[in-house]
C-alpha cells in the first residue's frame, strides 16, 4: 500500500512540475502595470541674460522659472527576456509658480536587477502650461489689455533616466528629465503594482 501511495505521489508530482513551471513562466511574461503619485521640481531654464539686444528693457521683469509639480503617473512594462523590459508611461501634473500644469507620454527601456529594481531611460513628449503672471511678475490683465497675448502652452521632446525600487506591491521611484535640453525636472513618486 505504501508503495502505491508513494508511486502515485511521485507520478502526480512529475505531472505537476511542468504545469507549475509553465504557470511561473506565464506570470513572469505578463505586463506589469504601476499607478501612482509623484511630486517634483521643474526648472524651465529661462535666462534673459541671453537677450543682449534688449538694451535693458527686460531688467525689470522678475523671472521665477522654477516651480513645484505634483500629480500622477501610470506605466505599463513588458518583459523582453529575463532582465530587459520596454514600456510606456503617461503623466499629468499640476504646478505652482510658473507652471499651471504639465502632461505627457513617454516610452521606457531598461533592465531589472535580481532584486526587482528597475533602471531605465525614457523618451517622449511633454506639454507645459505656463502661468505667465507668476513667471514674469506682469499682471495677465495688463498683457490682455495691451494686446500682448502670448501662447502659454508649449511642448517638446522629453528625455530622461529613472529608477524604481519595489517594496512588495509598492514601488518607490525617481526620475530626472529634460525637455529639449532646455529644462531640468526631477520627480519622486510612490506607486502600486498590479
Amino acid at each position: 500500500m505504501k508503495k502505491l501511495v508513494f508511486t502515485t505521489l511521485a507520478a502526480a508530482g512529475a505531472l505537476a512540475l511542468p504545469a507549475a513551471a509553465q504557470a511561473q513562466s506565464t506570470t513572469e511574461n505578463k505586463p506589469e502595470v504601476t499607478i501612482g503619485a509623484q511630486v517634483g521640481r521643474h526648472n524651465l531654464g529661462i535666462d534673459l541674460g541671453d537677450l543682449d539686444a534688449d538694451n535693458g528693457e527686460f531688467d525689470e521683469l522678475n523671472i521665477k522659472d522654477t516651480g513645484t509639480i505634483y500629480g500622477g503617473f501610470a506605466a505599463v512594462d513588458f518583459p523582453l527576456g529575463e532582465n530587459l523590459f520596454a514600456g510606456v508611461e503617461g503623466n499629468a501634473n499640476l504646478g505652482d509658480g510658473p507652471i499651471e500644469a504639465e502632461y505627457g507620454v513617454s516610452g521606457r527601456l531598461g533592465f531589472r536587477t535580481e532584486g526587482g529594481a528597475k533602471i531605465y531611460a525614457r523618451g517622449g513628449y511633454q506639454w507645459v502650461d505656463l502661468d505667465l503672471e507668476n513667471l514674469t511678475g506682469v499682471d495677465e490683465d495688463f498683457l490682455d489689455e495691451n494686446g500682448l497675448s502670448t501662447p502659454d502652452v508649449g511642448g517638446d521632446y522629453l528625455v530622461g533616466v529613472g529608477a524604481e525600487v519595489p517594496l512588495g506591491s509598492v514601488v518607490l521611484r525617481g526620475n530626472v528629465d529634460t525637455i529639449a535640453f532646455d529644462t531640468l525636472r526631477g520627480t519622486v513618486g510612490v506607486g502600486i503594482k498590479f
